[in-house]
């Protein structure tokens, strides 16, 4: 009595398929420590959108138009605050706009490189005056060794290549330091 193929992998598809879950996204940065370089100014708010099809600098899926924002917003405000790069009582108050220019997530393949790109401004409440703007481009690579299924390593490559995108952010955030927030009357444009 012969048993078919399909009757003796199954318990072993079962039970491979119990032992790998998609990952969550968790655009959150490991290791921030605090900034050496403080900003004189005061964040008041910052949101993080996607860009208008004239504005975008590759692909935006449809499928990140929801929890991708909300969750790049949610770790940008994570690692800001603990970089206490901002200053509470400074006289200047200060929007932190981002905008996602691109998410480019391939369909399928051994490995996974996802790109992201977002533009980042601090605009001066007071007048509107954008007062540093940076475009960062990062991308990040999970190899096929990292997971079986594809999309577990889809997903931790666009964790990886936002929490680089935020991490450089930061770092040329801190690189420029005061003299992105000018004090006094003029503003000015730090790229």
């Amino acid at each position: 009595m012969k048993r078919p193929l399909f009757a003796l992998l199954l318990p072993l598809l079962l039970a491979l398929a119990g032992c790998v879950s998609t990952p969550p996204l968790n655009f959150s940065v490991q290791n921030i420590g605090v900034s050496s370089a403080k900003l004189d100014a005061e964040m008041r708010s910052l949101s993080v959108t996607l860009a208008n099809p004239g504005e975008k600098k590759g692909d935006l899926p449809a499928w990140a138009q929801f929890e991708v924002p909300m969750m790049w917003e949610s770790a940008l405000s994570d690692a800001v605050n603990r970089t206490v790069i901002f200053t509470d009582d400074a006289d200047l108050k200060v929007n932190l706009l981002v905008k996602i220019l691109a998410i480019e997530v391939p369909s399928m393949g051994a490995s996974f490189t996802t790109r992201s790109v977002a533009r980042y401004e601090v605009i001066n409440r007071a007048n509107g005056d954008t007062l540093y703007s940076h475009d960062v481009d990062t991308s990040a690579t999970v190899p096929l060794n990292y997971a079986f299924m594809g999309a577990v390593r889809m997903r931790e490559s666009l964790n990886r290549s936002v929490q680089s995108n935020i991490t450089m952010f930061l770092e040329h955030l801190q690189s420029v330091g005061a003299s992105a927030m000018p004090s006094g009357q003029t503003s000015a444009v730090m790229k």
